[in-house]
């Protein structure tokens, strides 16, 4: 995410920048699923996207991920409602 690595960018609103940067270096520093839980309402994801994982941001606007051998990947930022 262009955001984590340059820590700008123009695709993402503002307001949402400081706590975006929050939660990848959360996802980063995780170690296993089980460091996510109680963490900005971090839930498992259902039906086709099962397998995969979001965190809440603001509004509608949350990380969805996956989390494979320790790691954590395809990360997104999106309104998936």
């Amino acid at each position: 995410m262009e955001l984590y690595i340059n820590g700008v960018t123009r695709r993402i609103t503002n307001k949402h920048h400081k706590k975006l940067l929050e939660l990848m270096d959360i996802l980063n520093a995780a170690a296993a699923l089980k460091d996510l839980h109680g963490v900005s309402d971090f839930h498992p994801l259902k039906g086709c996207r099962k397998g995969e994982f979001s965190m809440h941001v603001n509004g509608p606007w949350c990380i969805t991920f996956e989390f494979k051998n320790g790691d954590v990947t395809s990360v997104n930022y999106e309104q998936y409602h």
